[in-house]
């Protein structure tokens, strides 16, 4: 029987930089031959390192950058969210200006199904990828990251920030500003409502949870453990389950509930509706996310506005920024700002 070696990792292009003692993007400018943003020595130096080392740049990302396909990826957690479709049209805005067509993937919030979406993408060859991640994969877009594949996360970080590119919005500071304002009207108890699945994985959720929980105890002096409710997303007893925990536990109380997202804030609306608990001295409501309908629903719902479709289109154009090569050297984690819009749902008693 013959013996197989195991092959050695491939050389990657942070090992090559590291060895030169220049950037990412410097070794990346020379691969690409843009040989007049370098001087001799570094070019001398990098070639001399290239073929020391071996490197090979990887397959995908030289197609990529040579054939320039005008093709870009996008993996978003679920379609079927609001917020999800506004930031594919900022992402489609920039394409357009570049003459570039979006091939879409929808990963239904599914890790696996999010790894399968991005290997048909990369075998449809796009010249990079905008990913709205499940938080399941951190170690598979960092291998892509490595690999050279242009790649860029919008609004859902990895679980250590700064490793990828990524464009998201202010989160944590969001919600501690929110919840430090149902403390000034006077509410005594804020509940945060969220979905069961996703919770601990998915960043935005998991930073507001922080923001919360430090609002609760800086404020309120309260721990907030005490009062994280989850529910199955579209399951409308559950969460009316929920709401009637929260209630009994304080029945004399005024309180206040914390939706972790839009989708989670219509569906407490519904609950609440169906309960027939009145919204505003007594039970405050307010949440992340603005689509339209926030302001229509007696006596209006104060919420946390995002720009998705600014997430998207700022995305995009870092980008297309490193698909040519440019953009910051470091690796750019940019939170977009949001604003608390205050509506009849959270009054003063």
């Amino acid at each position: 029987m013959s013996r197989h070696t195991p092959a050695e990792p491939a050389v990657t292009i942070e090992q090559v930089a590291k060895r030169c003692g220049v950037s990412k993007t410097t070794v990346s400018r020379y691969l690409n031959g843009k040989y007049e943003m370098l001087s001799d020595k570094t070019r001398s130096r990098i070639q001399e390192v290239v073929e020391e080392l071996n490197y090979r740049p990887n397959r995908v990302a030289q197609s990529l950058k040579s054939q320039n396909r005008k093709l870009i990826g996008c993996v978003v957690s679920d379609i079927g969210n609001p917020f999800s479709a506004i930031l594919v049209k900022g992402i489609n805005s920039v394409c357009q200006d570049h003459d570039c067509q979006l091939l879409l993937s929808d990963s239904a919030d599914d890790a696996q199904r999010e790894r399968k979406g991005i290997a048909d993408l990369l075998a449809n060859q796009v010249d990079g990828l905008i990913v709205n991640t499940t938080g399941g994969n951190d170690a598979y877009l960092l291998k892509l990251k490595q690999s050279g594949v242009p790649l860029v996360l919008a609004d859902r970080c990895l679980g250590e920030a700064g490793l990828i590119d990524t464009v998201a919005t202010e989160n944590y500071r969001s919600t501690y500003q929110c919840v430090s304002y149902l403390h000034e009207l006077g509410y005594e108890k804020v509940g945060f409502f969220t979905f069961q699945q996703g919770q601990e994985r998915v960043s935005p959720r998991v930073l507001r949870y922080q923001g919360f929980c430090d609002a609760l105890r800086d404020g309120f002096g309260l721990q907030g453990e005490e009062f994280l409710f989850r529910f199955r997303q579209g399951d409308r007893e559950d969460i009316m389950r929920q709401i009637d925990r929260f209630q009994s536990r304080y029945a004399s109380q005024r309180l206040a509930a914390f939706a972790v997202n839009g989708v989670a804030l219509l569906q407490l609306l519904q609950a609440l509706r169906q309960e027939q608990i009145q919204i505003g001295p007594r039970f405050g409501v307010c949440g992340f996310d603005d689509w339209g309908w926030a302001d229509l629903i007696p006596p209006g719902i104060t919420t946390i506005t995002q720009d998705s479709w600014l997430v998207g289109r700022t995305a995009a154009k870092l980008l297309f920024e490193r698909i040519g090569g440019g953009g910051p050297e470091k690796t750019v984690h940019q939170e977009l700002p949001n604003k608390l819009e205050i509506r009849g749902s959270t009054v003063r008693e």
